[in-house]
């Protein structure tokens, strides 16, 4: 992507190119994500590429994310008409639209392709046998999943020591301090961040659970607003602040159990906040744990029968 005849602004946004993915490319296999923090389909899909990138890390996979509102121009250069827009990129060229991959299945069937077509470097061999960086990430994750909080937590400080470049390293981290209650040291770990790795899309969507359990709820305050809704049950309103109040004190079932009530009671209450919120929660916890899996399968249920 040549630099002549183009503004400041521009030239900038070429060296970050060349540097995040043109340099990379030369040995490695580039996965190009352009996405936009406005965008749904592009959170819904994020996890998923992450996490297969960072399986493949050690067949030479990389992955790059283009926020299309901050690199407008690098979008446009790529004719980018829709997100998410995902390219392969090997040598500084396009050699795959992987747009069409949704599933892990049809990413992984697609980059086991282009790798045995190109001579892509993979991991360093040498001495060290041990766990690749996305294998401890998945212990971390799996601790974090049986509700081993504190020591998802240290796992993933300890990765971090390892691999500062992992988005989903941090929001695993941010994800285990809030389910450990330290939500003051969930705020630091993402204050420290760098900005670029702060609008990742994991980051972000770990980020929102700080949203979700910024109140601090005591048993007391929580029967408050079960009373509450006990002495009024029609009242969505009261409905709604016993949900946020359940899920704030670490009462996950009840405000999942309280939001699909609502749901089925009246889905297009207050413009389909039940659901919003429902949703919400589930961006927060992570799709990929299986109590979001559980839970929303509940909701297909109940909006598609």
């Amino acid at each position: 992507m040549a630099s002549m005849g183009l503004n400041l602004d521009e030239q900038k946004a070429v060296e970050r190119f060349q540097k995040q993915v043109v340099e990379p490319s030369q040995t490695k296999l580039v996965i190009l994500d352009f996405w936009a923090e406005w965008c749904g389909p592009c959170k819904a899909l994020a996890p998923m590429i992450e996490k297969v990138c960072a399986e493949y890390a050690d067949k030479g996979v990389v992955l790059a994310k283009i926020n299309v509102d901050e690199e407008r121009f690098i979008a446009s250069q790529f004719q980018v008409q829709s997100i998410p827009t995902v390219y392969a990129m090997f040598q500084g060229q396009p050699v795959a639209d992987l747009t069409s991959a949704r599933s892990e299945s049809q990413l992984k069937g697609a980059l086991d392709q282009i790798l045995g077509q190109l001579p892509i470097k993979g991991g360093e061999s040498g001495a060290d046998d041990g766990p690749s960086i996305a294998e401890l990430i998945q212990a971390a994750e799996d601790a974090l999943a049986e509700g081993a909080a504190e020591q998802a937590a240290q796992m993933f400080m300890q990765i971090a020591q390892l691999d500062q470049s992992r988005p989903e390293v941090f929001a695993g981290l941010i994800r285990a301090l809030i389910a450990g209650g330290h939500k003051d040291h969930a705020q630091a770990a993402y204050d420290g961040l760098p900005p670029e790795i702060q609008q990742e899309p994991a980051v972000q969507s770990a980020y929102s659970a700080l949203a979700l359990v910024a109140a601090d709820v005591d048993d007391s305050e929580l029967q408050a607003l079960r009373d509450a809704v006990a002495s009024d049950p029609a009242n969505m309103d009261a409905q709604m602040a016993l949900a946020e109040g359940a899920f704030a004190a670490g009462a996950r079932d009840e405000a999942a159990d309280v939001l699909l009530k609502m749901v089925q009671a009246d889905p297009a209450w207050s413009e389909g906040a039940a659901r919003a919120k429902l949703l919400q929660i589930f961006e927060a916890v992570g799709l990929e744990d299986p109590w979001v899996s559980g839970q929303r399968r509940k909701l297909s249920l109940l909006l598609f029968g």
